[in-house]
């Protein structure tokens, strides 16, 4: 354990479960911001969320005692907009699903939103408003031929209290009505955590992963070699981790725990 938390020189760190559970701050959130910012540990704040644009989420972490910039806020919106313009033309129409949020990440990068069936891509992600109409002409988008990208594939999302649909819910949709897997950009496929360790201008072995969840932080972190961190604050359990053949390198009951074994070791080195 020692070796793996005095390597760690950046940090990549999920937002619901492990920051917060919906508009509550978890224990210990901006004891971690603190730690990572006093000890000079580049970071970053990941979250498959698109629905809202960096500076909302600023805000809205906030309004719950947390105090975090938007430029260390990296959203599967800003991602997908951002690999989108490696891949569309400038122009391209783009039927979303999905909240204002994504729709503003895509317009401000030159892409014209659409909500009909004529449209090059189809970019899915978590819709709170979604409607049978959205699904419907996403699908039907798909069927003539646009490339259907999903922002993440989360199937559920933590509350205070319960565990909702997230966009893996509703891409599922789209994929039993088109029988077309989507290109998901967020947790854990690459393309939303490489954006991230060229931002830091991080390597992959110095940058650890630190979330709640098996199948899209801990999967994630571990196919594109970084070290991950579990806390048991969000959705997955210790069973999960049991069944799975992909284990976190650390688990820890919250952020307490992990700050109290990491903070005495970062001492220790000076």
């Amino acid at each position: 354990m020692t070796n793996i938390l005095t390597g760690i020189h950046y940090l990549l760190i999920d937002m619901d479960g492990v920051l917060s559970r919906g508009h509550t701050a978890l224990p210990g959130g901006q004891d971690l911001i603190t730690f990572v910012e006093r000890e000079g540990i580049g970071y970053l704040l990941v979250t498959n969320n698109s629905t809202l644009p960096p500076a909302q989420f600023s805000a809205r972490l906030a309004n719950m005692g947390l105090t975090v910039d938007a430029d260390h806020i990296m959203t599967s919106g800003v991602a997908t907009a951002e690999y989108l313009r490696t891949i569309a033309e400038p122009g391209a129409r783009i039927n979303v699903v999905g909240e204002p949020g994504l729709v503003q990440q895509l317009e401000s990068r030159g892409f014209v939103t659409v909500t009909d069936r004529h449209a090059d891509y189809v970019v899915a992600g978590w819709d709170k408003t979604l409607t049978y109409e959205k699904l419907k002409q996403a699908c039907l988008a798909i069927r003539d031929g646009a490339i259907f990208i999903g922002t993440n594939a989360d199937k559920t999302y933590p509350l205070e209290n319960d565990i909702i649909p997230g966009a893996g819910s509703i891409l599922a949709a789209l994929i039993a009505s088109t029988d077309v897997q989507p290109r998901v950009v967020g947790k854990p496929e690459s393309i939303m955590i490489e954006q991230c360790l060229r931002l830091l201008g991080a390597r992959a072995d110095e940058t650890a992963m630190l979330g709640d969840r098996m199948d899209t932080d801990i999967l994630g972190g571990y196919r594109a070699g970084l070290r991950t961190i579990m806390v048991l604050t969000g959705i997955s359990t210790l069973e999960e981790v049991a069944q799975s053949e992909v284990k976190p390198d650390l688990i820890y009951q919250d952020l307490p725990a992990l700050l109290a074994e990491w903070a005495p070791l970062r001492q220790a080195r000076l």
